[in-house]
């Protein structure tokens, strides 16, 4: 495979494929994110991408559609990023975060939109991460990550940049786990009085917070600032005036997306096993923030991804069952949760899925797309969908090359049910089968855009293969207990899982036996790297930002608790999990062509992970290839790079496992 792969034809059409999705310099709108209604219920704001050309990170912008004509305004002109817009609670200002002064930078903005005049607010020292108006709209909370600190995995696990004088080159670099630019802290601003200030205490670190009445604040903490400190983080209630942090909930396991009611009397929380920070999809619980009194919530055995009250006793929730996306609204009062809508074909975007209500009634709005959907703004009212405007810049002549989109099930070698997804091309099965896993493993694998992360999905769907996504013990959307299977026991019994799955497919004659091949990312990297050391059915693999050393990761990576949690062993024993596990000390087993991809500033999954499999296969006379985007986080940030990155998995399986059944020749050499 060559170092520089523009010239092909695989690359020039998968370019094209972006261009026509993405339209470059039209100024036309290609995806939404980030959903946020007015109070009136009649308007709603939300981070548009427009794109100018596919150069570096595609620039975002806040934008406005009235609910009931459709009619869409750009509000906000950047340069940079424009994100996360919200309205105050009386609808005349809206909050915003914007870099468009330092990239990365991100910082409060202030619109008015009856003016569309935008104002910068008093800057924080950091980078704000999220924001909160406070109930009666006189305070915005702003949840803000030193320069410096780690991004979270699911936004790229990057080491963001410090801002400070420019030293000479030759300076080293020191580290001494106890840098205080790492830490996470809430601020407030005041609307009154333009300033801002931080109130959280000393020695807490703050992962997530919300507003808890206009006095108070509830926040996820930990007594550290690094990330494997998250995985054992409590709710704290935190008040402004006396700046005392009072502990009011110990989790079992992990907890997120706190909500709490427009008086402070009652807070939500989700706890849930999970494996990265802000991907939580679980159960429930109602907290008293006075008495710490907790109960939990039966939601119809949804898995709840987010959380939004409506008014005092009316909770709008959002989550997974299966391969359902569900919105509900749960009474407060009488504890009785309310099915809303449900849907197989459609979802939001983003890591879960998420809506913003109404009214009290559980009409909502969201940023809806499937595999064969393009992003559209989106209402449910009564119970009823509805599309409000879609974003659709040609994305349903290219989606025609899907033939089917089929939710499917198996019975795991243990009599556990496994679920996933099926995408066939045109053509007649058997198909060569490209078996996609999530990251995670607590994540999930739904319907989504294939515009956004998904072009060598979309790509090897136009070549004539089959693509699918499995679900297996440990993936979200089935209960805690399911997601618990895997927990002490990942690369046991999952692996299997993903087997059973494609003998079940090769016995129903829809995969060709003999053109099986495999990928993922994170855990999914994990998973392939482990797969073809246990198994030689495969005909090609590429794992992206692998694990393959459970001792390195555990002592490089930036969140030791992860490997200790989902493998329940330490990386002191000669004997256990972490030497048993890992990939590298299977190598000499492995027989299939490997194509691993790894970003250069990965601090999720370093890229020594990357570099210790590709050299093991090597030296096992296995045909491997490394690439390193240099980059790179924990996946391939921006243009011409995620390009580059689909044409080199296409190309991987084109090479290995033809379509047509006639193998390719491509040179291997730099």
């Amino acid at each position: 495979m060559q170092k520089d792969i523009r010239g092909t034809h695989i690359y020039q059409t998968i370019e094209a494929l972006c261009n026509a999705l993405r339209r470059p310099g039209g100024g036309q709108i290609s995806d939404v994110a980030e959903i946020h209604v007015a109070p009136d219920g009649q308007r709603t704001v939300f981070t548009a991408t427009l794109v100018d050309t596919l150069q570096g990170p595609l620039p975002t912008r806040i934008c406005s559609i009235d609910l009931a004509t459709g009619d869409t305004r750009v509000i906000t002109f950047g340069p940079n990023l424009d994100r996360l817009a919200k309205f105050a609670p009386n609808g005349r200002q809206i909050a915003f975060l914007s870099d468009r002064h330092a990239a990365g930078n991100f910082q409060l903005y202030l619109l008015d939109p009856a003016s569309g005049a935008a104002r910068a607010a008093a800057p924080v020292v950091g980078w704000i991460e999220y924001l909160h108006w406070s109930p009666d709209g006189t305070r915005i909370l702003l949840g803000v990550a030193g320069h410096g600190a780690d991004v979270a995995g699911a936004h790229g696990a990057v080491t963001s940049r410090q801002i400070a004088e420019e030293l000479p080159s030759w300076m080293p670099s020191v580290e001494s786990g106890e840098e205080s630019y790492r830490w996470r802290s809430v601020w407030v601003y005041e609307m009154a009085t333009g300033s801002v200030r931080q109130v959280s205490p000393a020695g807490c670190n703050a992962w997530e917070a919300v507003w808890c009445g206009n006095g108070d604040i509830a926040a996820v903490v930990s007594p550290g600032a690094s990330e494997g400190q998250w995985y054992t983080a409590r709710l704290h209630i935190l008040a402004l005036e006396s700046g005392n942090s009072r502990e009011i909930f110990v989790p079992r396991d992990q907890i997120g997306c706190p909500a709490a009611n427009p008086s402070g009397t009652q807070l939500a929380v989700v706890e849930a096993i999970c494996s990265d920070r802000w991907i939580v999809a679980g159960e429930l619980r109602l907290i008293e923030p006075r008495s710490a009194k907790v109960r939990p919530v039966h939601t119809a055995d949804v898995d709840i991804t987010s959380a939004e009250w409506r008014d005092e006793r009316h909770l709008l929730l959002t989550g997974h069952r299966g391969p359902e996306s569900v919105i509900g609204l749960l009474d407060a009062v009488s504890n009785v949760f309310e099915e809303i809508w449900a849907s197989e074909e459609i979802t939001s975007g983003g890591r879960y899925f998420t809506v913003s209500g109404c009214n009290d009634t559980g009409d909502c709005v969201f940023a809806a797309e499937s595999f064969k959907r393009a992003p559209e703004i989106a209402i449910v009212r009564g119970g009823k969908y509805a599309a409000i405007k879609s974003f659709d810049l040609g994305y349903a002549v290219h989606a025609s090359d899907i033939n089917s989109v089929e939710s499917v099930s198996w019975w795991a070698p243990d009599g556990l049910e496994i679920q996933g997804w099926l995408l066939r091309p045109r053509g007649a099965a058997p198909y060569p089968m490209v078996m996609s896993v999530h990251g995670g493993p607590v994540w999930h694998a739904r319907p989504r855009w294939l515009g956004r992360t998904g072009l060598d999905t979309l790509m090897l769907l136009k070549l004539g293969y089959a693509v699918f996504f499995p679900n297996v013990r440990g993936s979200a959307g089935r209960g805690q207990e399911f997601a618990r299977h895997v927990l002490g026991d990942m690369g046991g019994a999952d692996t299997h899982d993903f087997l059973s799955g494609l003998d079940f497919l090769v016995s129903a004659r829809i995969a060709d036996p003999r053109r099986l091949g495999v990928t993922g990312g994170s855990y999914g990297g994990f998973i392939t790297s482990w797969l073809i050391t246990q198994d030689a059915r495969f005909a090609a693999a590429v794992p992206a930002a692998p694990i393959t050393n459970w001792v390195t990761e555990h002592l490089i990576s930036n969140a030791p608790a992860w490997p200790a949690l989902f493998l329940g062993d330490r990386y002191t024993n000669p004997d256990g999990k972490y030497f048993q596990r890992s990939p590298i000390m299977h190598a000499h087993k492995v027989k299939t062509p490997t194509l691993t991809i790894c970003g250069a500033l990965d601090r999720t999954t370093p890229p020594a992970e990357a570099v210790q499999f590709h050299n093991a296969l090597l030296e096992n006379g296995v045909k491997s290839v490394l690439v390193t985007y240099p980059q790179g986080g924990h996946g391939v940030p921006g243009f011409p790079a995620a390009i580059d990155y689909a044409a080199r998995i296409v190309t991987w399986f084109e090479e290995h496992m033809p379509p047509d059944g006639e193998e390719r020749t491509t040179s291997t050499a730099p």
